[in-house]
């Protein structure tokens, strides 16, 4: 299972939380990744622990006043990057072109959805992974696995159906419980946020939600 723990803009000590999940990850043997804001991702590399961009924009090096660069993300240290977050909609056109912009800088790539239908469409992208996240469940703590466990298992269905990308589960994930459930439903890992961004503890959250693995 992979748990990508996205700190959005929270206002969170990013070092902090990246340090917490490197240990968790060591001592549990788990797969555990933080996606910061662009301004700390070097900072945040450079704890051990495998590090995410949450976005990357679909150009090359050039005159792209404002843009994420895929190249300027890796080379910061990231390793992955999500595209089309719910707080980061994209057209099909471009996620595609994100997604060869992470190809190119060798970054590997999760692209959310929002629903089953979407999750095919973004599958036959072919990124390496997939996550489907109800909007209306994200940040509320009500996991989309209970509260809708069939939009994970149709999610699971439809990327299968196109590919054989591996489908993440995010929305309201935050607790052991809730990765075990994603894991039942077929998922092969989460994408949460407020669950250990806004965590009074985020390594006790982080070790708690190891546990279902």
């Amino acid at each position: 299972m992979f748990v990508l723990v996205n700190l959005k803009a929270y206002p969170c000590d990013p070092v902090g939380v990246a340090s917490a999940a490197a240990d968790v990850a060591d001592d549990a043997g788990a797969r555990v990744a933080v996606a910061p804001q662009a301004a700390h991702l070097e900072r945040v590399a450079a704890t051990g622990v495998e590090t995410w961009a949450q976005h990357v924009d679909p150009v090359e090096p050039g005159s792209h006043t404002g843009s994420t660069l895929a190249e300027a993300v890796a080379e910061a240290g990231a390793t992955g990057t999500l595209l089309n977050h719910s707080e980061r909609r994209r057209r099909l056109a471009d996620i595609d072109g994100g997604l060869r912009a992470a190809e190119r800088a060798g970054l590997e790539t999760v692209v959310c959805a929002n629903n089953p239908r979407q999750v095919g469409a973004a599958t036959a992208l072919e990124p390496d992974m997939v996550a489907v996240e109800p909007p209306e469940l994200i940040g509320t703590g009500t996991p989309v696995s209970q509260a809708d466990p069939e939009v994970v298992e149709d999610a699971v269905d439809a990327a299968a159906a196109v590919g054989s990308v591996p489908v993440l589960c995010g929305a309201g994930i935050s607790t052991g419980e809730d990765l075990a459930a994603a894991r039942e439903l077929g998922s092969e890992g989460v994408l949460l946020a407020s669950g250990v961004a806004k965590a009074e503890d985020p390594e006790a959250a982080l070790r708690d939600l190891v546990s279902g693995i």
